[in-house]
Order: C-alpha cells, then sequence, then structure tokens
C-alpha cells in the first residue's frame, strides 16, 4: 500500500498531488474539522513596523511553508484573534 509522505513545504506538497490520485492513498485518509475562510475580501491594509531579525523570522518561516510573508502573517493574525 501506499503512503502520504511528510512534505517540506506546499510546493511540495502539490508537486506529489499533481502526480498522484488521492483514491490510491484512501485508506490513510482521516476525518478532520474544517473552516474555510472567505479570503476573496481583503478591502483592507495595514501596516506593522517589526525589527529586521523578526522581519527574517517571518521570512523564514513563509518559505517553510511555501507561502508569501503577508500570507503567512495573515494566516497568524486571524489564528490568533480566533483563539480569544
Amino acid at each position: 500500500m501506499k503512503k502520504i509522505p511528510k512534505f517540506k513545504n506546499y510546493r511540495e506538497e502539490a508537486k506529489f498531488w499533481d502526480t498522484h490520485d488521492f483514491s490510491e492513498l484512501w485508506d490513510e485518509a482521516k476525518t478532520v474539522d474544517i473552516e474555510f475562510i472567505d479570503d476573496s475580501k481583503k478591502e483592507e491594509t495595514i501596516a506593522v513596523r517589526v525589527n529586521p531579525k523578526l522581519k527574517k523570522r517571518l521570512e523564514d518561516e513563509s518559505k517553510i511553508r511555501g507561502i508569501s510573508l503577508s500570507d503567512l502573517a495573515r494566516i497568524w493574525f486571524i489564528e490568533k484573534l480566533r483563539s480569544l
């Protein structure tokens, strides 16, 4: 039986799913709860000033995940606000 590998980032995962059929890996599937965020209505902009070390860390984390720095910051803002 085939296994779903661990991915280093979203790009690596996308390449995997571009060449594999999920039906071949159905036995590995787990039921999860998900919430979709309507991210299409980005009407407001904010500027956040950070020191260079923090910006570099955010850049590194976003590269690991294969997303832009602003997308990562937005995701983390949303996650934090929902946890309050």
